[in-house]
């Protein structure tokens, strides 16, 4: 998983509310045996609307997105998350969040950014007007070229994996040579366990 520390680019002015993980993905993308190319059947149903604001090059790129109120509920297909990724997005901002798509969001190297509404509107207006917003996970805060600036929270133990690039895995693997010592103390202790079934 690659490191979160800074984001800072363009964000895309989406806002809207209570957008499930169909939206997000629809199920039939969820047949890949791969996370590549999910971006492309992203927001598929919004983009089937001319001039929408994901196919807008403005947009194009774009390392953030602004979203409304209990963005990413309905079903806790992985593959969202993994969407947007495949999109370019690493931060999304919104007032709420589903558990399970931030929870999703966060193993996957995303940062679920929960600001009140006023702040969200002031962030759609920043990314209307074409201008960058910087999203600084160290100091857990948002801020934009006019000067505003935002703090947001975030668990410690989330800050700690998204700042390091850790998902499950590595953070299985910065124990190894505590899981190394215990396995070394059970097969010497318990030694039968380890036997094979020969006769």
């Amino acid at each position: 998983m690659e490191k979160l520390v800074r984001i800072e680019g363009r964000a895309i002015p989406f806002g809207a509310k209570n957008v499930d993980t169909d939206v997000i993905i629809p199920a039939k993308w969820l047949k890949t045996i791969t996370r590549d190319g999910l971006g492309e059947g992203a927001f598929e149903s919004i983009r089937a609307e001319p001039s929408n604001i994901f196919d807008d090059p403005d947009y194009a790129g774009a390392p953030i997105l602004i979203a409304g109120d209990n963005f990413g509920c309905g079903s806790s297909r992985e593959h969202a998350a993994w969407a947007l990724l495949d999109m370019g997005v690493r931060v999304v901002i919104a007032p709420s969040y589903s558990d399970i798509f931030s929870g999703n969001a966060v193993k996957n190297g995303i940062l679920p950014v929960v600001l009140p509404q006023e702040a969200v509107d002031r962030l759609m207006d920043v990314a209307r007007e074409g201008e960058t917003i910087h999203v600084d996970l160290e100091s857990q805060t948002v801020t934009t070229p006019f000067q505003d600036r935002f703090t947001f929270e975030i668990d410690p133990f989330r800050k700690h994996c998204l700042m390091g690039g850790l998902d499950e895995v590595a953070l299985t693997l910065e124990s190894s040579d505590a899981i190394a010592a215990y396995e070394n103390a059970r097969a010497g202790q318990q030694g039968w366990l380890a036997r094979g079934t020969d006769t």
